[in-house]
């Protein structure tokens, strides 16, 4: 079966670009969830900015869903930055312990459904961090 392309305008600065989702997605991964200026923007700005790193990552795996355009690498790297780095997600847990459960969900939801191979190891880590952090929300 033969997918239809994906193309996206870039209208964001004068010299507007034309590029394939696939580009886009990657971009967008690069220049915003995988980037330290974005997310430490964003945690600086406390719950709200950490939701928003949540709702980045959980609409590239829409666009895994939608289209299958994300590359393995955009959930590694971000898994990389947000669940294996503790420092980082003691900050994200703190802030917003809601928005990083669902960051965990995501990561799992998005190996689930295949769109993020990863470790064994890795998928047992995520999923004993969801059971702490949803004891730690339900004050168990």
């Amino acid at each position: 079966k033969k997918k239809p392309m994906s193309l996206m305008a870039d209208t964001t600065t004068a010299n507007a670009q034309v590029r394939t989702l696939s580009e886009t997605v990657r971009l967008d991964a690069r220049t915003k969830l995988l980037n330290p200026k974005f997310y430490e923007g964003m945690l600086s700005t406390g719950y709200e900015g950490v939701r928003e790193i949540q709702k980045r990552l959980r609409n590239t795996m829409g666009w895994s869903a939608t289209a299958g355009e994300v590359d393995n690498f955009v959930f590694e790297d971000a898994n990389s930055v947000f669940i294996e780095d503790a420092e980082m997600q003691k900050r994200l847990l703190d802030t917003n312990p809601n928005a990083f459960r669902d960051m965990v969900t995501t990561f799992l939801e998005a190996n689930g459904r295949g769109y993020w191979d990863t470790s064994d190891e890795n998928i047992e880590r995520l999923q004993e961090l969801y059971a702490e952090v949803e004891d730690r929300i339900e004050g168990v």
